[in-house]
């Protein structure tokens, strides 16, 4: 099973120490080693963003920073987990490095495989 997990925090717009760099370094090589870990980025900060809200057709662009957010979308992992479970299990620890915040997951749609596919 694929998941998405997007992490949201308070935006500090302090960069991270080198320690914790190294840390978080350290985590995604054996996430990505034991074939957990598929893909994961982090965001810069929200004042280089912007979000496009359509409504009834309309376009409305409104650039960062969001002030009005408590929380921003910090970065994204996508895991491969035995089941949801085990995906919360692997954010647990994303967050112990990580520090304070929360991660939304959600399960990814996939294709189902046909037949004699290889």
């Amino acid at each position: 099973m694929r998941f998405v997990c997007i992490y949201r925090a308070r935006e500090t717009n302090e960069p991270p120490t080198p320690g914790h760099l190294a840390e978080m370094g350290r985590l995604i090589e054996e996430m990505t080693a034991a074939g957990t870990l598929i893909a994961t980025g982090g965001c810069l900060p929200s004042a280089l963003g912007a979000r496009i809200r359509r409504t009834g057709g309309d376009y409305r662009v409104t650039d960062g920073p969001f002030t009005e957010a408590k929380e921003v979308v910090g970065g994204f992992a996508i895991l491969e987990a035995r089941s949801k479970e085990h995906a919360i299990e692997l954010n647990k620890r994303f967050l112990a490095v990580a520090g304070d915040g929360e991660v939304e997951l959600r399960q990814l749609a996939e294709a189902p495989v046909e037949a004699g596919a290889a």
